[in-house]
Order: C-alpha cells, then structure tokens, then sequence
C-alpha cells in the first residue's frame, strides 16, 4: 500500500491540547443501482452545517483543531459548497475529515482534477490504473481539508481500499474501487502527524500485505528518523458493527506489541468516528446496532475508570488499550487530545478530556448537556465483564 505524505502548515499550541469534535451522526443511505446514496440530501447538508455553525462559533479556549464526521456522511453535489463552508466560517488551523456518499469512479477522477494541485501524486497513481471503460465503479472517498494557520486551504482525497459486505458482489465490475493509497499528514510548526482512514482500511490484509503494518513501518521509520510519533489515527465509519472482533484484534496488534517495538504507533491516539445508531443502511441486518465511537491509547496510558451516561472507559474486553467509549446516540463530542510529547504527569496524566457534549435540541439545532445530565443514569457498580480499567 501506498502512503502518500503531505506537510501542511498547522500550528497546535503546546501543552493546550488537540481540540477535537467527534461528530456521531445518522446516515441514511440506500441503494441506487450500485452506489450508496444519501436518501435525503437536504437534510443531511443541514445537519453539516449546522455542526460546522457550532464549531464556528466556540469560544477561544476550545477553538478546534480537528473536526470528524462520518463515513458517507455528506451529499456529493454539496462537497464544494461544505470546502467553502470551512474556508469562509471556520478559524485558521482547523482540518475537517469527512466521508462522501457513493460516486462514479468518473465523478472521482474529476474531483481529483478540480483539487489537482494538492493531490498531483495520487493523480499520478489513478492515470496509471487500467479500468477499462468502467467510469461506473463506485467509489468511496474521503476528504480532508485542511486551513492552515495563513488562511490558506486545502483538500486531500483519498479512496477506500477496500469494500464492507455491501461493496463487494460477486461480479468484479461491480465491486468497490479499491483505492491504492493512504494519506499522512506531519505539520511544518508542531511536532505532530496524522493519517485519515475509512473504516474497513483499518482492518484490510491480505496474502503479502496489511494496511495496518504498512502505517506502523511508516510511524517507525518517522521516529527512528526524527524521533516523533504518528500521534493521530483519525478512522471514519459507517459501521453496525462497531465492536467486531476483527476490529479488536487489529487493535490489539497494533497496540500490543507482542512480536516487535512499535515505538512510532505506542503513543498513538486512534479516534474510530462512527455514524449514530439513528443510521438507515439497506442491507443491513436487524439487531445491528451503529454508534459508540471511541478513543483508544495504548496500555501505557490508562485513562481514568469511570462510567457516565454519554460515555466510559474500558480496555476493549481485554485488549492492550485504554478506551473512552461513547454512546450511540446522536451527539457531538468535544474533546481535548493530549499527544505523548505533550503530556507531563505534573500537570495532566490523561491523554484525552471530554469538554463537552451537544444533543439534537431541534432539527439542525443543537445544545450543550449539563453536568447533571452527563450525571444521568449513572450505576454505581462499575465492575464488568469485559473489565474497566
């Protein structure tokens, strides 16, 4: 697998934290001929905006770094109009990393033209494919934009490499695109790298190859040549089943450490950005449930045991990890990353801090919950099968 690098000119303020919002929000999509399309367009471009309106509109102390939505989560005709969205209403060092609903694969050899200049390698890689004359293979692209401390903007686009269930048929043609690279992003100002994936990237192997041991080659090479980490591993979903073993096994391979250091992936925060469990999938079976998003560190950095009505902590049912689990219910969660290079046991022992939590109030409106409403439905037994740290 292919990992293109970028260097983007973001600035995060040491010791302050990675301010981040995890957007978990449905997704109702429904087969139209091969691709899985948004059933209502102009619903769900609402719903953008209005989380891009909250996040505009945060006071200075908890200005975001990082906004995350998931996995086919925006209306391929309003793409240009959420890029411009996030370029007029959004401070300066913000990156949006969002999933786009099924397109042709013409359709995405046309947005990489319009957006060549910041994507000109992975413009190299498709004119060297051969896919015949099938402008029709569906798509499954994500895109990160990024507006860097000057003001300046940018969007990188990214295929998935490979198809859940839904995506794969028994006839070739009609199968998925398989995108044939991933994205790492290291900042010119601050020590800090990230990598974008969807969803089943995470899990992806084969005979000869593993999307996840390609990123931890790449994380190691970074520290062994500059002594910094891949800090963030950013996976968007839409995803009804969020707790598969798969997923936990790669979690704990990556995290484990079990044949081999991994000194470039040991501190690394991995966000797994899930749609709500209000999410309509055709195809999907009933009982599947969506949401719980998460947050997982490594073992080394224990996050304190607590169990709340929006989220707890676990360890994976026993996995390497530290997790701060989410609901599945539709909210956005604000929180504060603390990367290894920033944490200092004087002052903080916790990589990550919930600040704050919003819930529909009206459609397209959104309030912030309480202290007492976090409170809510709290048990006081803590002890469970799949153990809390």
């Amino acid at each position: 697998m292919r990992i293109i690098e970028h260097t983007v000119d973001l600035d995060f303020p040491a010791g302050r934290g990675v301010h981040t919002l995890v957007a978990q929000i449905p997704n109702r999509l429904r087969l139209e001929g091969r691709l899985f399309k948004i059933v209502d367009k102009r619903e769900q471009n609402a719903r953008i905006m209005s989380i891009l309106e909250v996040a505009g509109r945060l006071p200075e102390d908890e200005k975001l770094h990082f906004i995350l939505l998931p996995e086919s989560s925006v209306p391929f005709a309003t793409l240009e109009e959420v890029i411009e969205v996030i370029s007029t209403d959004l401070p300066d060092n913000t990156v949006v990393i969002f999933g786009i609903e099924h397109i042709t694969l013409h359709q995405f050899r046309k947005v990489v033209e319009r957006h060549s200049k910041d994507n000109s390698e992975l413009m190299d890689l498709i004119a060297t494919e051969d896919n015949g004359d099938d402008r029709s293979k569906p798509v499954n692209m994500c895109v990160t934009v990024v507006k860097e401390r000057t003001g300046r903007l940018r969007c990188f686009l990214a295929a998935k490499t490979h198809p859940f269930a839904g995506e794969e048929t028994v006839d070739d043609v009609f199968d998925l695109y398989r995108g044939k690279a991933l994205l790492l992003f290291s900042c010119e100002s601050t020590p800090f790298n990230f990598m974008p994936l969807i969803c089943f990237d995470y899990v992806y192997r084969d005979m000869h190859n593993s999307n996840i041991m390609s990123i931890i080659e790449k994380a190691n090479e970074i520290y062994f040549r500059s002594h910094l980490n891949l800090d963030l591993l950013a996976i968007i979903q839409c995803n009804p089943k969020p707790e598969h073993k798969v997923f936990r096994d790669v979690v704990t391979g990556f995290y484990g450490e079990h044949l081999f250091k991994t000194p470039g992936t040991r501190d690394t925060l991995t966000v797994f950005v899930n749609s709500s469990c209000d999410t309509q999938l055709e195809g999907a079976s009933r009982g599947d449930t969506f949401g719980h998003s998460s947050i997982v560190a490594g073992i080394r950095h224990k996050l304190p045991r607590i169990k709340l009505s929006e989220f707890r902590t676990d360890d994976f049912s026993g996995a390497p990890v530290s997790r701060l689990r989410f609901g599945d219910a539709t909210r956005l969660y604000l929180c504060r990353l603390f990367p290894h290079h920033d944490t200092d046991p004087r002052s903080s022992r916790t990589m990550v801090k919930v600040t704050g939590v919003y819930r529909p109030a009206t459609p397209n409106h959104w309030e912030r919950m309480s202290g007492e409403d976090l409170l809510t439905g709290i048990t006081e037994d803590l002890e469970e099968p799949d153990g809390y740290i």
